[in-house]
């Protein structure tokens, strides 16, 4: 009798103990299952990562210098735009961030959280092109789409001057709060600058057109303009953030949900082995 109450008490006690038990192995799944792992661990680690940062600007000089032996005494002073965040400035501690709350879709709230805080680093190559461009009398701007509230354009410029950019003042930098639209900008640059190349991590950065929510649209506009990447266009890797998600999920910043998780793995299956 005493045999068959200790082994009732014991029954009734894993029985309790099994639903905290299942949302443990939940949660320990969901991060392990984390859609941000992968890009993150290769931004992270991987030297390629780094080495297309280095091609990339490598690339930019190679058309500074260019543009530069070509010019005439009467012809525009030469610039160079370039966007910021994931360009020019690295923000992967604020990723590896995420991952580590279980979290795998942007957050606007810590990203400004993070924002404030100054941890951004320069990309692979970043700093060193700039001073190359100030140097030889090749104008920087920086041109970028944040909205951090009052203080976005003072963040953006505390950013910049962390670590070392040249031209960060009022004259260089252009703040976009309520539009991703970058091309007005970019034309107003135009009217008194021979611009010799844009910069970015986003077709978007390029081209309003390809501010699209068709995958393929964006793959046929790009094909369209594929003699211009490595010359008018400089492209730099993000696979965690852009308007390649819009095109995706019909916006830029989809909500945390496994309905949104399972439309990235239907992206990422479009094209998958069936034996």
């Amino acid at each position: 009798m005493r045999e068959s109450v200790k082994v009732l008490v014991i029954s009734m006690a894993l029985a309790a103990a099994m639903p905290a038990l299942g949302q443990n192995a939940l949660i320990s799944d969901r991060n392990i299952e984390n859609n941000l792992m992968m890009a993150m661990a290769w931004k992270q680690t991987a030297a390629e990562f780094r080495a297309l940062y280095h091609q990339g600007f490598n690339i930019a000089r190679m058309r500074v210098e260019i543009a530069s032996a070509q010019k005439r005494d009467d012809s525009l002073p030469l610039a160079i735009i370039s966007d910021v965040d994931e360009t020019l400035l690295l923000a992967n501690d604020y990723w590896g961030y995420l991952i580590t709350q279980g979290q795998d879709f942007f957050d606007d709230a810590s990203w400004d959280r993070w924002v404030a805080q100054n941890r951004a680093v320069a990309s692979p190559g970043a700093l060193e092109f700039l001073n190359f461009c100030v140097s030889n009398g090749v104008e920087v701007f920086y041109v970028t789409n944040r909205d951090q509230g009052e203080t976005t354009v003072q963040l953006a410029i505390e950013n910049l001057n962390a670590v070392g950019f040249p031209s960060v003042d009022a004259a260089h930098l252009r703040v976009l709060r309520e539009s991703s639209n970058k091309e007005l900008v970019q034309q107003e640059i135009r009217e008194d600058y021979d611009v010799v190349a844009l910069l970015g991590d986003n077709l978007n950065d390029f081209a309003r057109r390809y501010y699209s929510t068709d995958v393929e649209q964006r793959m046929s506009l790009m094909e369209q303009d594929r003699d211009r990447y490595g010359r008018d266009y400089i492209l730099f890797p993000n696979p965690t953030d852009g308007h390649w998600i819009r095109a995706i999920f019909g916006e830029s910043e989809p909500l945390e949900s496994d309905a949104n998780r399972r439309i990235l793995r239907d992206a990422a299956t479009r094209a998958a082995w069936a034996p």
